[in-house]
């Protein structure tokens, strides 16, 4: 399994303006993992509702799929700002948006038009850039900003859109809104308490505080918060299903053993054996929550749940998205999961007569099905870095 010198871990939240069905912001995003190389768009549509819908969408899938094709970011975004309308009645553009390109040695290169600045954090301390600005051929009164330069270890980045910024204009205490000296002092004071809080989290941190600087906490915007965390992966390791050959059962338990990270094993036939090899116990808890059957758990490994049924529900619950995982076993190994940035699967790719359960042949193709979708949401959704191994 290869060695991951740093990962890019991202993650956007975003609220809809009060009382609207849809979302006037867009957050986009593609991991090249084979390049080493990540792509992240945030849009801003005018207005709320249906409308900004579509033209942040339109925006931000554009920009992705000038950028997948092999344009240059730069050149991918000059086109949609000589494109993008204008309102007539207000004179500003129907979308602004945020994007970046991140390589994973920490070289990046942004490039905003009408968004908020983002906001680098370095050591508790705001590091300011200065842009390259470009102004539009067509509309001379819009203009980009570029940068260059390269993170370091521990360095965050904050996206917002102006939701995030404008909130609470016009009340007593934020007559001009929360603004960007706000969001810095609070971030700032997040990343004190808890200096390694994932992207996701500071994300919903953020879009929560600046509703709450709302009259009656209600979205008098579309709110979103896209953070970049710049540092050492966080890796875990699901074994799940006997291997093919039992005489490699050792092998297999000696290198689930000695992986580097958090471990789990999903498949009450898979703990036993990896119990057998590495002569070690497990207990089981006592209660279960929910239907699914309770975890166990050995020295060694940070959760054991039952297999196929657990692995289907933790592919249900993604795929629903749910603000908070039930606090079952499935809620559990979700969590383990989404705090991970790489994700390895050893999965055992038959049945072997040691450890024949008549239930195993019609749950392995099963499992390779419910692990080849899992990869795709946690990869796609939830931009992780997943590898599948069969054995």
């Amino acid at each position: 399994m290869p060695e991951e010198s740093f990962f890019v871990d991202i993650d956007c939240f975003q609220q809809k303006k009060d009382g609207q069905n849809a979302f006037g912001d867009c957050f986009k995003s593609r991991r090249f993992t084979d390049e080493g190389r990540l792509l992240a768009v945030l849009s801003d549509g005018l207005g709320s509702g249906i409308k900004a819908d579509i033209l942040a969408t339109m925006t931000a899938t554009m920009i992705l799929k000038f950028i997948e094709e092999g344009k240059d970011i730069l050149k991918a975004t000059e086109v949609i700002m000589n494109s993008l309308p204008v309102c007539q009645v207000r004179k500003i553009s129907y979308a602004t948006f945020s994007a970046f390109e991140c390589m994973d040695d920490g070289n990046i290169r942004i490039v905003e038009e009408g968004n908020p600045d983002f906001i680098h954090f370095r050591n508790g301390e705001v590091v300011e850039h200065t842009p390259r600005v470009i102004t539009s051929k067509k509309f001379t009164n819009r203009h980009m900003h570029l940068y260059n330069f390269k993170l370091e270890p521990e360095d965050r980045l904050v996206f917002c859109s102006d939701g995030v910024t404008q909130s609470g204009m016009g009340t007593d205490e934020y007559k001009l809104g929360w603004r960007r000296e706000g969001l810095i002092n609070y971030v700032s004071e997040e990343l004190k308490r808890n200096p390694t809080i994932s992207s996701s989290h500071l994300a919903h941190e953020i879009v929560k505080e600046a509703i709450r600087k709302e009259p009656e906490r209600k979205a008098k915007d579309d709110v979103s918060a896209l953070i970049l965390y710049f540092r050492k992966p966080r890796k875990l390791l699901i074994f799940t299903g006997p291997p093919y050959r039992q005489d490699r059962d050792s092998e297999y338990a000696k290198m689930f053993d000695d992986f580097k990270g958090k471990k789990a094993i999903v498949g009450g036939t898979t703990a036993n054996i990896l119990a057998r090899e590495l002569h070690r116990e497990i207990t089981t808890e006592k209660y279960n929550k929910g239907s699914l059957p309770a975890c166990s758990h050995m020295d060694g490994v940070d959760l054991i749940t039952e297999g196929i049924l657990t692995l289907t529900k933790v592919l249900e619950y993604l795929n629903e998205g749910y603000d908070r995982w039930p606090d079952d076993a499935a809620g559990r190994l979700i969590e383990l999961l989404l705090d991970s940035d790489v994700i390895e699967f050893m999965i055992g790719s038959t049945l072997n007569q040691a450890h024949y359960d008549p239930d195993l042949p019609l749950e392995l193709g099963i499992r390779k099905n419910v692990v080849k979708q899992l990869e795709k949401i946690l990869s796609g959704r939830y931009i992780k870095k997943v590898n599948l191994k069969f054995i």
